[in-house]
């Protein structure tokens, strides 16, 4: 995996942080939460689409593109939570919840899985 810099790194760490209180401030203060959300989710969203993979190994490959399903949850997500803030389009419930879940359990799940990867193909060589 390409390892992002420390700068990067930063705005990654920044936008999960922005992801967690857009999405608990939003019961509250639902404008602020969705700007917050959505700025969280942009930073996230960037830093990780600058990480790559470019090695063989079939798992990691697929659980990048798993990864990658993750963020465009998450970017769903704040078009949803859009939606509901200023009352437009088809999501006018909590529609974003589910979005924001899918995306959650995905990035979750390759967070664990594709540094256990990494290091068995690293010991294999």
């Amino acid at each position: 995996m390409q390892l992002l810099t420390k700068t990067q790194d930063v705005i990654l760490k920044i936008g999960g942080i922005l992801l967690i209180a857009g999405a608990a401030l939003y019961m509250f203060f639902p404008l602020a939460a969705f700007c917050i959300f959505t700025a969280g989710v942009l930073a996230f969203g960037c830093m990780q689409m600058l990480q790559a993979y470019n090695g063989n190994n079939f798992i990691i490959r697929r659980l990048r593109r798993q990864q990658l399903l993750g963020v465009i949850a998450l970017l769903l997500a704040a078009c949803c939570m859009c939606m509901q803030t200023f009352h437009f389009g088809f999501a006018i419930r909590n529609e974003w919840v589910v979005c924001l879940t899918i995306g959650a359990i995905l990035e979750l799940w390759t967070a664990f899985r594709i540094p256990l990867e990494l290091e068995k193909e690293r010991k294999g060589k």
